[in-house]
């Protein structure tokens, strides 16, 4: 499930990022992404793939890859947006910390907790 505005473009952080044609108000859901569960004892191997750079974090040391656009989202320390996990049903929802102006790009603290500024992995 997402929003009907949203799409990718090419980011001004770099690579494409995630964008909406329509204003989004705070608080909305922005998308509901399922994802792949990479159980721990893969997660060696799945390290050494392009899709180390584009995996969450997930439970029990396990990793999960985003499906639909949720390994899309741009990072930043002064995210628009956040994603919650739904371990049970294996999703990850994105939704608006604040109303998101159309044409904006959404992002997203990959650190999980839109006031975190521990260092990210990339520069």
């Amino acid at each position: 499930m997402q929003i009907p505005s949203l799409y990718s473009n090419t980011s001004p952080l770099g690579g494409r990022g995630m964008f909406c044609a329509e204003d989004i108000t705070a608080n909305s859901v922005i998308e509901i992404c399922p994802v792949v569960v990479v159980p721990a004892n893969q997660m060696k191997q799945l390290k050494q793939t392009e899709l180390y750079n584009y995996y969450f974090d997930w439970i029990d040391e396990a990793g999960a890859i985003a499906l639909g656009n949720g390994s899309l989202y741009n990072h930043s320390y002064t995210p628009n947006a956040e994603y919650e996990a739904d371990f049970e049903f294996q999703t990850l929802t994105i939704y608006a910390l604040e109303d998101i102006p159309a044409g904006s790009e959404i992002l997203f603290n990959y650190n999980g907790d839109p006031t975190d500024k521990t260092k990210v992995w990339f520069h």
